[in-house]
């Protein structure tokens, strides 16, 4: 039997949405790439009001742009993220290129931007904790991101989901100190 999801997930296309269904019971939003138009938003203003939505894009630069988007113009909705090591073919990058037991840890592990996020970190306070301007910052970022279930990125995608989650310098440190 296939866990059920209660929140609508929703995507980028159609593959993605086949790949979640083969494993878990859910139903999808598709946005159908980076034109976001109104009507795609009010569907997802609407679900979240009725059942919660959870904004699960590719691990890359038209799906950071996407979740960036959904979640200004719908603030509240949870996020789930894979890491992109884990959601990749030699050539391509994406959910459903993630296996199950991913796919899973990162639905278990979703997150909710705040909207008055209490500890606004700077790109001062991620060169001073080594995870910009470094030989070793991608490094550390790809494990605070593991860590922290946010995936990885570059120092401003870190920045804007650390500041987004509300996490202090020093829930910071302490997480890179493990």
């Amino acid at each position: 039997m296939k866990p059920v999801i209660q929140q609508v997930i929703v995507v980028e296309g159609h593959h993605d949405s086949e790949r979640l269904k083969k494993y878990f019971d859910c139903d999808t939003i598709e946005t159908g790439g980076t034109s976001l138009g109104d009507d795609v938003i009010d569907l997802i203003r609407r679900t979240k009001e009725k059942r919660g939505v959870i904004i699960f894009t590719d691990p890359d630069s038209p799906g950071n742009r996407i979740r960036n988007a959904i979640n200004q113009a719908v603030p509240g909705c949870e996020n789930a993220y894979v890491e992109r090591k884990k959601a990749r073919t030699e050539y391509k990058v994406g959910v459903e290129h993630a296996d199950e037991d991913t796919l899973k840890e990162a639905l278990e592990h979703v997150v909710v931007c705040e909207e008055d996020p209490k500890g606004r970190l700077t790109m001062q306070d991620l060169y001073e904790l080594g995870l910009s301007g470094r030989d070793n910052s991608a490094a550390l970022r790809e494990k605070a991101g593991s860590l922290l279930h946010i995936g990885n990125g570059t120092a401003k995608t870190m920045l804007n989901r650390l500041n987004c989650l509300g996490i202090t310098k020093e829930e910071l440190q302490e997480v890179l100190e493990k």
